[in-house]
């Protein structure tokens, strides 16, 4: 029996935590930014710019993420890419990711493998490595991703820099995610393409230093929903954002899962999250990369999200606790 196979039986209990540790970090790659990997007391990654962009998030079972919906690799894969797309999002190339990981005893070591096997996989997408972390007994499982990035010399592309007469763009799909949880909580696995999106976004992270370098002003990844993500680039430039419905783009695929389910696709390109596209302002004179398409202009100060010069009724976007 191979050590793959050895560690893909039975529980993590029963594999105790070295064991565990040894299955889901030997025979793993390293790229070049990472010094020293998993092993040691620490971690140590190269940071040629001098400065560290570190970003956070924890997925919870049953909040974030659901196993007969997902399989461990797909949300193994999601918890690295809505970080990763934090760190593309203040202009930065991904280097390396950290690794909390908590979980019942009696949780099948397969399951924490093919997990694992999505964190490489995702931090290999991204140019990156998995260089570190902690295993701990919890009642249920939760994934916890600390992310760090390089700058490479430029500075951060963060949400206070927009202004009046910049442009709105977004780099990416909008709206996907939030049809696949919609057609999941109808209890459906198709279209594929649809779900998917909601199980493992797959956000282009070279789209945001080449914003940076572009000229962005301000920047966001898309976690929450497009206006309430916008939202929080007014409050922190005070500013004003109108999105021009006409400049969005809603998929064929999200037209029919939405006549299906009875509801607007456009909805779920406004306000749905997950997709973990980038969105930014740019000066009005800026070529916008490649990728980047035009949505909207950011208008007069402190006038909020609009759409189409009109006020949105409705839920923006997603917010924990409410």
């Amino acid at each position: 029996m191979s050590t793959h196979q050895a560690s893909d039986s039975g529980t993590v209990a029963g594999m105790g935590e070295f064991g565990l540790i040894r299955a889901v970090t030997e025979n793993r790659r390293q790229p070049a930014p990472t010094l020293l990997g998993p092993g040691d007391d620490a971690a140590v990654v190269a940071s040629p710019d001098g400065r560290v962009v570190a970003t956070t998030d924890v997925l919870v079972q049953g909040v974030h993420f659901r196993l007969d919906w997902s399989t461990p690799d797909q949300v193994g894969r999601k918890a690295v890419a809505e970080n990763f797309a934090d760190v593309a999002a203040m202009g930065a190339v991904p280097t390396a990711v950290l690794v909390g990981l908590a979980c019942p005893p009696d949780t099948p070591a397969k399951v924490v493998r093919e997990l694992s096997d999505g964190l490489w996989a995702e931090a290999q997408r991204a140019g990156a490595g998995v260089v570190g972390g902690d295993m701990v007994r919890a009642d249920q499982l939760v994934v916890s991703i600390t992310a760090l990035g390089d700058l490479q010399g430029r500075e951060p592309v963060t949400r206070s820099g927009a202004r009046p007469g910049d442009i709105v763009a977004v780099s990416g799909r909008l709206g996907w995610a939030a049809a696949g949880l919609a057609t999941l909580g109808r209890g459906f696995r198709s279209p594929v393409a649809v779900v998917n999106a909601q199980r493992a976004p797959e956000p282009d992270y070279a789209a945001g230093p080449a914003a940076a370098i572009a000229g962005a002003t301000a920047m966001i990844d898309v976690s929450d929903g497009l206006l309430a993500d916008l939202g929080h680039i007014a409050e922190a430039s005070g500013v004003g954002i109108d999105v021009r419905t006409e400049h969005l783009e809603v998929d064929r695929k999200l037209v029919d899962v939405g006549t299906a389910l009875g509801a607007d696709p456009l909805t779920w390109v406004l306000t749905g999250g997950e997709d973990h596209a980038l969105v930014a302002t740019f000066p009005s004179f800026a070529d916008l990369p490649e990728g980047w398409r035009r949505i909207g202009a950011v208008t007069m100060a402190d006038s909020g999200v609009t759409v189409d010069g009109e006020e949105y009724h409705g839920e923006s976007g997603w917010e924990h606790w409410r």
